[in-house]
């Protein structure tokens, strides 16, 4: 009697450490939805310090150590635009396409030059010398038509700063809440881990007091190597996700810190209302529609091309002829008028061509928006099956594994349920918050890609406004996300 009293004392002081520290349950009130709090009550500071007594996951393996304050997702947006080169890039192409708009509506430049005729004179020792300056007047619109034409890249090119603007605060954000999710996991595998090695104290001390078997203590401890191998997959993820966002913000050498935010502050919204915003508002569907405009600008430049430019020449020249009175002609002027008469040459060729580019480009336009569509449909359905597997754990399986625990344990030290039970109703507890964040994890993705405008790649160089109208252009329709929950 006395052993079994010892025992039972012994197990309910572990019991008591193992209990969640968030969550305590009231016999007679509902369970409660776990909170942040629930996965980590204040930002984890980097790698986890080791409780009292608990040995380090792998030794050999060097993880670093965290730095300095937490990180909030807008400090690292502003990082991100200072030194995320490819916004520096977007910013180079629009200066490109101003440029390219004010050289388009230069006027040509004037010829000067030197003229000579009969420059021996022959017979009469006569000969002509002078100078002319010849200048096209460029008429019809022409220069105009043209400065429209690059206007609309300029135009694209603005549209293209602010869809890289958006791609990397959208890459920035992705990054951010997986490195978060990393952090939480390896604050959940790192109580978990003590878990596992309190119980095989206690399966020790239960097997020295004859109250369990060897197998008892043999599988508690191989499930504290299952706890320590699984903090070391979480902290290796919690290094390469920062890595990770380390490139996104373009500072690959930023001091490894811990991050402020909460998994669960997640917005509200209706994914259909967001198919029409991508089908409308998306950079992809209005750099499309700016190539509308675009080639319809150029028809009108081709159109005007046909138009002749009037040719002015003019200059002075000295005639050394000698008149009948024994004095040369001396100085005396010219001027010539031309045009090019559009007789064969009416520029018809060009002016079909780009009418066919006109009609190409609203093909455009309904491509990516079928596109968009296509490749929205699985981020939508990612997104519904995150959402209903977060409000699952969240509201039923958490609460309801809380209070299964909570049960066996009572059963437990009123000795009527075994410790294994406690253990796995404990072990089962665990693995599915572990899963909630996962859940959370990929419900954040989805979200970040769907209010985002599927533009997540804040390391994709933006395209130059010139090359927008190629038959096939991907680079601004994203590619399908791949996130599933885990």
């Amino acid at each position: 009697m006395k052993r079994h009293l010892v025992a039972i004392a012994a197990l309910c002081w572990v019991s008591l450490r193992l209990l969640p520290q968030t969550h305590q349950h009231q016999p007679t009130s509902p369970p409660v939805a776990p909170t942040p709090g629930a996965i980590q009550q204040q930002p984890q500071q980097g790698r986890p310090t080791p409780m009292p007594g608990m040995p380090m996951s792998n030794p050999n393996q060097q993880t670093p150590q965290a730095s300095g304050p937490a990180l909030t997702l807008e400090q690292l947006e502003q990082i991100a635009f200072e030194h995320n080169p490819t916004l520096k890039q977007a910013e180079a192409e629009l200066r490109a396409a101003e440029a390219r708009k004010r050289q388009a509506g230069l006027y040509p430049n004037p010829t000067v030059g030197y003229q000579g005729e009969q420059i021996r004179g022959g017979s009469f020792n006569g000969g002509e010398q002078g100078a002319f300056v010849q200048q096209d007047i460029v008429l019809g619109g022409k220069l105009a038509a043209a400065k429209n034409v690059f206007e609309q890249e300029r135009r694209q090119a603005e549209v293209e700063r602010e869809e890289q603007r958006l791609r990397v605060t959208n890459g920035v954000t992705l990054a951010y809440y997986q490195s978060l999710a990393a952090q939480e996991t390896v604050a959940l595998r790192t109580r978990l881990l003590k878990v596992a090695q309190d119980a095989v104290q206690t399966s020790k001390q239960l097997f020295n007091v004859g109250q369990s078997d060897q197998p008892d203590v043999l599988q508690a401890e191989v499930e504290e190597q299952q706890a320590d191998l699984a903090l070391v997959a979480a902290q290796q993820n919690q290094q390469q996700r920062w890595k990770t966002l380390a490139a996104v913000v373009g500072n690959p050498e930023l001091p490894f810190s811990p991050l402020a935010g909460n998994l669960e502050d997640i917005p509200e919204l209706d994914p259909q209302q967001w198919l029409q915003a991508l089908l409308t508002e998306s950079p992809a569907v209005k750099i499309a529609q700016l190539g509308i405009t675009r080639a319809e600008a150029q028809v009108t430049r081709a159109r005007k091309e046909p138009v002749p430019d009037l040719q002015l020449r003019g200059g002075l020249e000295q005639n050394n002829e000698v008149m009948e009175n024994g004095r040369a002609v001396g100085l005396q002027g010219f001027a010539e008028v031309g045009v090019r008469i559009p007789l064969f040459n009416r520029n018809q060729g060009n002016i079909e061509a780009a009418k066919a580019n006109v009609e190409r480009a609203k093909l455009e336009t309904q491509r990516v928006q079928l596109l968009l569509r296509e490749r929205l449909a699985p981020t939508v359905q990612n997104y519904l099956t995150a959402k209903t597997a977060v409000d699952r754990y969240r509201n039923q399986m958490i609460p309801r594994a809380e209070k299964a625990y909570s049960l066996y344990l009572q059963k437990y030290n009123s000795m009527a349920a075994a410790y294994p039970q406690v253990l796995i109703a404990q072990r089962t507890l665990f693995q599915l918050r572990a899963d909630y964040i996962s859940a959370l994890e990929t419900l954040w993705g989805t979200t970040v890609v769907l209010k985002g405008f599927m533009l997540t790649d804040g390391l994709e160089a933006p395209t130059p406004p010139g090359e927008i109208d190629r038959p096939i252009r991907e680079t601004n329709v994203p590619i399908g996300n791949s996130m599933s929950p885990r």
